[in-house]
């Protein structure tokens, strides 16, 4: 039997459609890796309620009541994605010999969860879920994302094209990993800085089993603005060297007003100067927007607040018992409603 302890991680927002069936095939997962020995009998599915509205919670801690191998933590409101998946990968660590990272809705291929563990046997610390195709994506966002990696590309920030949040990560790298403390979360963008050795598996991505997307968008671009910015001054590089393509032009105007005034063909032009006074002005604003977005940033990495708050624990005292069921009693301490779900 393999002493390996894998902790697939889900972060949760309102899933309660679809777990039932995330469940059923995780499951299924951690059993065939287990009877082919390439996991321990203790690894578990860590579900994360990232402050869920529905009945996602109370149906994380039934399973968890039923099974040895469901755990689960509950945050105490919404703190996004990225720090959901945080909260589950700094929890698990102390435990885990390996993490897997995967969303709820299925669109990620189960499957290949066996590959990743094969990968992870071989040596490899992090190996990346990569989309094969994207044909369930619209037209829409299927081209705004490769135009999204081919930008973060040109400018200098090393990404995973195709890869999202569906990955295994090694202890020593997950070790590796927490220690990147900064506010502004970005993890597709991160574990490359980790430097260890790495693979890729290739998957085909399904249409989501069901519920809705979480990421509409509005929060797709502003995902987009803030992996920008997180990791690259670029975009401020680009202001300066705009304001300097605008004082060379203002020269040449100079130069231009100049020579038509000594020649004896000045003539005012009130068209003209309104056009440069938008023109200037819509430059001035957008280079406020960017510089403000990297001011806001760095006001938010200086006040250092918690990048989650976790309510309801219920993976840590479990693990420490050596993956034992833990108690009614201490269930009913933590406020746990206890439903025979099916």
């Amino acid at each position: 039997m393999s002493d390996t302890l894998l902790t697939i991680i889900v972060p949760c927002f309102n899933e309660e459609e679809v777990l039932p069936e995330t469940t059923k095939r995780l499951q299924e997962v951690l059993n065939d890796a287990i009877e082919e020995n390439l996991i321990s009998d203790k690894s578990n599915i860590m579900y994360v309620d990232d402050g869920s509205k529905d009945r996602t919670w109370a149906i994380i801690s039934g399973y968890a009541k039923k099974s040895d191998s469901i755990t689960g933590l509950k945050l105490t409101r919404n703190f996004g994605h990225q720090r959901a998946l945080i909260a589950g990968m700094e929890t698990a660590r102390r435990q885990a010999d390996c993490i897997i990272s995967i969303d709820a809705d299925l669109q990620d291929d189960v499957k290949v969860i066996r590959d990743f563990l094969i990968k992870y046997h071989e040596g490899y610390d992090v190996v990346y879920g990569v989309r094969d195709k994207r044909e369930t994506d619209t037209f829409f966002k299927r081209n705004t994302a490769l135009g999204f990696y081919k930008m973060m590309g040109k400018l200098g920030v090393e990404m995973v094209p195709n890869h999202a949040d569906f990955r295994l990560l090694s202890k020593r790298a997950l070790d590796e990993f927490v220690k990147y403390q900064e506010e502004n979360v970005f993890i597709r963008c991160i574990v490359p800085l980790l430097g260890f050795k790495s693979t890729k598996v290739y998957y085909n991505r399904s249409e989501r089993f069901a519920g809705e997307s979480k990421y509409p968008l509005k929060k797709m671009l502003n995902f987009a603005i803030d992996g920008l910015t997180s990791f690259s001054v670029v975009p401020m590089r680009l202001v300066a060297y705009l304001g300097g393509i605008f004082f060379v032009i203002g020269l040449m105007m100079i130069v231009y007003i100049l020579v038509r005034h000594f020649t004896g063909h000045a003539v005012t032009g009130w068209s003209s100067i309104i056009l440069s006074i938008w023109l200037i002005g819509g430059v001035q604003l957008m280079a406020m927007g960017v510089i403000g977005e990297y001011i806001g940033k760095i006001f938010n990495e200086t006040k250092h607040r918690p990048r989650y708050s976790i309510e309801q624990d219920l993976y840590t005292g479990r693990m420490e018992q050596g993956g034992k069921t833990m108690t009614p009693d201490v269930f009913g301490r933590a406020g746990v409603t206890l439903c025979d779900w099916t």
